[in-house]
């Protein structure tokens, strides 16, 4: 069962939360990522989470027509076949979708899930992510209800932003303030909304100074602890038990945080952690060092006739792949998802 279906979804993130561990989710933009995520999960004995972003799927689409559908789909198929040979089990989910382009993507994606379904098949993806920070929290939960609603009937797992994440990514800004921090208010409305649970599954990417990217030491301030004060504000409006965690957080722009900050976030309900900034450079940076290295052999220098086996792309693509592989596995170590993978 190398790609989850939905219940062993579920199962993966109730044994998260109760663990007090989080799923690396990894984002990739070709099959070779796919595969060097998936290769350093194995790696780690951990199970985890395949994310496209809508650049991704762009690019996946191919530069021709740069249909994200089109990419989406194709590399989630790709995924269900070469999947079966790792020893770990995976979700496929699509990042941030603002509201513009959620009639090119995320809707169009869950209707071919739900189709899926009502032939006794699985949905292709097991989770979709609806970025509503660029708007008002009345209008981003208004339409979370109605995507929370096609999903759960699609078998499929929402997550929602309510609040911005700073920094840009695929065409989504936010200005690096003191907007980057939700408060319990935002978090309350969001239950009252989205119920907690018995509307559907959803997981919520809050914002504790999240920024994509990475950034010198001093211009983000992470407050992993002020999810515990959105868990309990909402707990304590509905009753809940002292102590219980009633949301299941994503961490966004995970890449370059300590090891104290993932930890405290751990700690208060996190059980999906995005890392791409990271990932990116892991993959890139074994081909720059092969470049460099063979600058006469992979250009056709003074009208030489180069070297077949250093330009060659199967030469440092394996090198890209062993070390975003690497980097995945660190991921998997920081999160305490190493070894945590279903039997």
């Amino acid at each position: 069962m190398p790609i989850a279906t939905p219940e062993v979804y579920n199962e993966m993130l109730d044994r998260a939360k109760a663990g007090k561990f989080a799923y690396p989710a990894i984002n990739v933009t070709s099959s070779q990522t796919l595969h060097a995520a998936l290769r350093g999960f194995a790696e780690a004995e951990s199970d985890g989470i395949i994310q496209i972003s809508t650049g991704g799927a762009e690019f996946l689409g191919g530069q021709y027509k740069k249909d994200m559908v089109t990419g989406a789909v194709a590399l989630a198929e790709f995924a269900h076949i070469v999947a079966a040979k790792y020893d770990v089990t995976v979700a496929l989910h699509t990042d941030h979708c603002p509201k513009d382009k959620l009639d090119t993507y995320v809707r169009p994606l869950i209707d071919i899930s739900a189709a899926r379904v009502a032939q006794g098949q699985n949905p292709l993806f097991q989770s979709h992510m609806w970025d509503g920070s660029a708007e008002t929290l009345a209008d981003n939960l208004a339409i979370g209800q109605e995507l929370l609603a096609k999903a759960a009937a699609a078998k499929i797992i929402l997550e929602v932003e309510i609040t911005p994440t700073g920094g840009e990514e695929d065409g989504v800004t936010h200005e690096i303030n003191d907007e980057l921090y939700t408060t319990v208010d935002d978090a309350i409305r969001t239950a009252e909304a989205l119920g907690l649970g018995e509307k559907g599954r959803y997981l919520l990417a809050a914002s504790f100074g999240n920024v994509h990217g990475v950034y010198k030491p001093g211009n983000v301030v992470l407050r992993p602890e002020l999810l515990k004060d959105l868990q309990e504000g909402v707990g304590a409006k509905y009753g809940r038990a002292a102590g219980s965690q009633p949301f299941d957080f994503v961490f966004h722009g995970g890449s370059g945080s300590t090891a104290e900050e993932i930890s405290t976030a751990l700690e208060n309900g996190v059980v999906k952690m995005n890392l791409d900034t990271d990932t990116q450079y892991a993959f890139t940076r074994p081909v720059a060092d092969h470049m460099f290295r063979n600058y006469d052999g992979v250009l056709k220098v003074d009208g030489e006739v180069g070297s077949k086996k250093t330009y060659d792309p199967r030469t440092w693509g394996k090198l890209a792949e062993a070390g975003m592989a690497e980097r995945v596995t660190e991921a998997c170590a920081n999160l305490r998802s190493t070894g945590t993978k279903l039997k």
